[in-house]
């Protein structure tokens, strides 16, 4: 695990972050002859990823320290530093990083790479089920301090909203829990779908969702990968830096986008 002001290993465990390799994706979308001579047209609906661009999980040692409670062990022993370069550590063995692929399409696959991964922790012995039940509560979950305004802003300006996550658990729940429900119109989840991102149909099912035209749809996240792949189905992508925000993410910049 790492300090607050680093990425967490928890969020990688929990499908923040991964290994992907960058490549090209060839384009899935059917562009008619006269629409490729036309100027590109507005942005009219937004799509969003959902860790470490409008929520992020909480500071490490919170993390490990509710770990260590819900398991009984004395808080004192905890050394969150050292754990986390553990976490780190492991994360970076080849069989670990084998086991990640394809965590998100499955509750059952998240859990089997995440018991892998944290498996080659020491300090983690014994704790496991405790860690997962924390990476999947959600108490560990918290928006940025901008996504609510962007997100009310989008909503006052009546453009359409989706999120499309790699996750293993219904995100409803998190936005419900903030007040924010009634901003996001559709959900595209990989446990839900199959699938994960780049995979066109976890663009495409957020479209269709919200009755959008993949051309007038603006993607945000932060995996150029993953969240870049949207390009792939027609849609434009504004990837954030992958810097570990912790309070202000920068979502403002998608109002100026909007047509």
């Amino acid at each position: 695990m790492t300090s607050a002001t680093s990425p967490s290993a928890a969020d990688s465990a929990a499908g923040v972050s991964d290994h992907a390799h960058i490549f090209s994706l060839p384009t899935t979308a059917h562009t008619a002859a006269v629409d490729l001579l036309a100027p590109p047209p507005p942005i009219e609906a937004v799509l969003f990823d959902f860790a470490n661009t409008l929520f992020r999980m909480v500071p490490t040692e919170v993390f490990l320290g509710r770990v260590w409670q819900e398991a009984g062990r004395d808080r004192s022993t905890l050394d969150a530093a050292r754990v986390a370069g553990q976490i780190r550590a492991a994360g970076l063995l080849p069989h670990v990083l084998a086991a990640q692929a394809g965590r998100d399409s499955s509750l059952d696959a998240h859990r089997e790479a995440t018991r892998i991964w944290f498996g080659e922790v020491p300090a983690l012995a014994g704790v496991f089920e405790y860690a997962y039940t924390e990476i999947l509560s959600q108490r560990s979950w918290f928006p940025y301090e901008d996504t609510a305004p962007v997100l009310r802003e989008l909503a006052a300006r009546s453009v359409p909203v989706g999120v499309v996550s790699d996750i293993v658990w219904d995100l409803r729940r998190d936005f419900a829990a903030y007040g924010l429900a009634d901003t996001v119109q559709a959900y595209s989840l990989s446990f839900e779908l199959g699938c994960e991102k780049p995979d066109p149909r976890m663009f495409a099912t957020a479209c269709e969702a919200l009755g959008v035209d993949p051309r007038r749809t603006l993607m945000v996240g932060d995996n150029p990968p993953r969240d870049g792949g949207a390009t792939a189905g027609g849609l434009r992508a504004f990837l954030l830096p992958s810097e570990p925000k912790t309070g202000v993410r920068g979502l403002a910049s998608v109002l100026s986008l909007l047509g």
